[in-house]
């Protein structure tokens, strides 16, 4: 669904602006969604991810060092941070959206917006904390 990429790419540029100037996350919402196209029901998905984003943040931070093998959390590119924690609120929290989906949009969205290995980064990261998940009855394919 392009649609939804482009609200996932909104969600990830709002993650960006909010990390970078560390200021009210409503505000840099509001000034960046004056300026999309985004659809009223494009930007109401879109604060719904970025408000899962912001409240399991350190949850998904301490998976994502869980499965960096030898790197530590603040070696990780910031943009493959996002990107990973975007995806992982829609693993958790969206069980509309299949875990293979959310895998998919976050590396396309990686290519665009991080280094060239980043897909690969993104898709391994993910692929470990699924099949765990999986594995643990934390959540299911369906």
């Amino acid at each position: 669904m392009q649609e939804r990429r482009r609200a996932r790419e909104f969600v990830v540029q709002v993650s960006y602006a909010h990390e970078i100037q560390d200021d009210n996350f409503d505000q840099t919402f509001n000034l960046l969604a004056e300026t999309s196209d985004l659809t009223e029901e494009l930007l109401k998905f879109s604060r719904e991810l970025l408000n899962g984003i912001m409240a399991h943040r350190q949850e998904f931070d301490e998976l994502i060092a869980s499965k960096s093998r030898n790197w530590d959390l603040t070696r990780i590119a910031l943009m493959d941070r996002l990107i990973l924690r975007m995806a992982l609120t829609e693993f958790f929290y969206f069980k509309d959206i299949p875990p293979k989906v959310s895998i998919s949009e976050a590396i396309e969205i990686a290519k665009v917006f991080s280094t060239e290995e980043s897909s690969s980064f993104v898709n391994g990261i993910l692929d470990a904390i699924l099949n765990d998940a999986l594995a643990e009855g934390k959540m299911s394919m369906i």
